[in-house]
């Protein structure tokens, strides 16, 4: 794919005034079908831990992710869900979006906060309807395969204390293990098909992280700090799925929080902010044409930035549905498989509440892509001083023709910015989306990578 550097406005989709809501109804269904996939696994109960950086799995279940504390969700049969916070969020757990019983369980709370009043966990587990003999399901936020592990089944990270009073509490006619596939496998998860209400969610993340690297990219001038390029982006209208990453020059790393550094002009700097449901990274230089590069990377348009845009187009010209994760990890390797670009992490993963879920994106995956799914394009080449990288990290959903119709039945404006950024993607980018394919960031796409001059924008010949 021969690529150009074109002259186009930056693209201005619009901005939803609210976030959608989801109905209580909703969770109401995904619990009927953990309940499904409970009995499906031959376990009897389940047992859902969170705490403030692993919040996902709960918060998609109940609508409750606990701030500062941790808590613990408890599904067993015959039983009203047991619901344990810390004391600062024991009336948001109160506040599920499921019929919980929510109790205080001071040990979830802060250092020094009293906790004279915690109830003995064997009397906790026993009310919730934990039994001996039972087959108890764990999920927390990962799990584990053989390749890795002899008995994947029983390593946990979730804390200790718990599963050693699971394990107890079972006894050795029971049995704990990690369940946390049921909601996190990359294609048969829960979590990995997403509602439509959900999906028109993830578009409001995705727009307001895209809208934050915006205006860094309208407001960034040489000799202003790190720390003052983040001011601009205007942050703060959602939880952060992560820590907002910016870094210039000698910092340069895809990891880095900003700090008091000046940037100066000639410096590469990288970039990335993730909300709920969507996340926009970019990776450029702080100058206004190519002659401005470093001598160094004097070439990096054309050996480094041309042919990840032209990969890039690609992976989105080929994701859609029944698409094989194999196929996308293939174009990524023939674009960027020589050492030189360093390809590291998946081309590709699923992003949710949390920024990374799972992926069915590696090499010789036949794990095919399906209706409600929610891809981030992640390709990150990590070439090096003095080439750095390049990137082009935004989110899209795919959905068959009943869902898109659903989602132009339900939400109109969702559907109409997405059609707004597919023809953009078309017609000033070349890149050509199957029907299946919604961009949900405002930046669909656009690379430019010049900074000082963010009109104009790498696109397809």
């Amino acid at each position: 794919m021969p690529v150009m550097l074109v002259d186009a406005m930056l693209p201005d989709f619009g901005v939803p005034a609210n976030r959608p809501d989801l109905p209580r109804a909703l969770y109401t269904e995904r619990l009927d079908a953990l309940r499904r996939a409970r009995r499906a696994a031959g376990l009897d109960a389940l047992v859902i831990y969170a705490d403030r950086e692993h919040s996902a799995n709960l918060a998609w279940l109940t609508g409750f992710d606990p701030r500062f504390e941790e808590a613990l969700l408890i599904l067993a049969p015959g039983v009203t869900p047991t619901l344990l916070a810390g004391p600062e969020n024991l009336g948001r757990a109160r506040a599920a979006a499921i019929e919980v019983e929510a109790r205080l369980y001071p040990p979830f709370g802060l250092m020094g906060q009293d906790r004279s009043q915690t109830p003995d966990i064997e009397e906790v587990l026993d009310s919730a309807g934990i039994l001996a003999g039972q087959r108890v399901g764990v999920l927390g936020w990962k799990y584990y395969g053989d390749f890795e592990a002899r008995k994947p089944e029983t390593w946990f990270e979730t804390p200790a204390f718990l599963i050693d009073a699971l394990r107890q509490k079972v006894g050795e006619q029971g049995r704990v293990v990690n369940a946390n596939s049921l909601l996190m496998d990359s294609t048969i998860g829960l979590r990995a098909i997403n509602e439509i209400e959900q999906i028109a969610q993830f578009e409001f993340g995705a727009v307001m992280a895209s809208e934050a690297i915006k205006a860094l990219l309208s407001g960034l001038m040489p000799g202003m700090s790190e720390f003052a390029a983040v001011q601009a982006m205007g942050l703060g209208v959602l939880p952060h799925s992560c820590h907002t990453m910016l870094s210039t020059g000698a910092r340069l790393s895809g990891l880095e929080s900003p700090s008091g550094k000046l940037i100066e002009r000639g410096d590469p700097l990288t970039t990335a902010v993730g909300y709920w449901g969507g996340l926009s990274s970019r990776v450029g230089w702080v100058v206004e044409d190519g002659s401005e590069l470093p001598s160094g990377a004097a070439d990096w348009l054309e050996r480094l930035a041309m042919p990840y845009f032209a990969c890039a187009a690609e992976w989105y010209e080929t994701i859609g549905i029944g698409v094989t994760g194999g196929t996308l990890d293939a174009v990524a390797r023939k674009h960027l498989g020589a050492p030189f670009f360093n390809l590291i992490l998946n081309p590709g993963h699923l992003i949710h509440l949390d920024e990374w879920m799972n992926t069915p994106v590696y090499p010789n995956s036949q794990e095919a892509l399906r209706s409600g799914q929610a891809i981030q394009c992640d390709i990150i080449p990590a070439v090096g001083p003095p080439y750095h990288s390049a990137n082009i990290e935004d989110g899209i959903a795919l959905l068959d023709e009943r869902g898109r119709d659903e989602l132009r039945d339900k939400f109109p404006e969702v559907a109409s910015r997405v059609d707004a950024r597919r023809a953009f993607m078309v017609d000033v980018l070349g890149i050509r989306l199957k029907p299946e394919v919604l961009p949900l960031s405002n930046l669909a796409a656009a690379l430019p990578p010049f900074l000082l001059a963010p009109d104009r924008l790498l696109a397809i010949r």
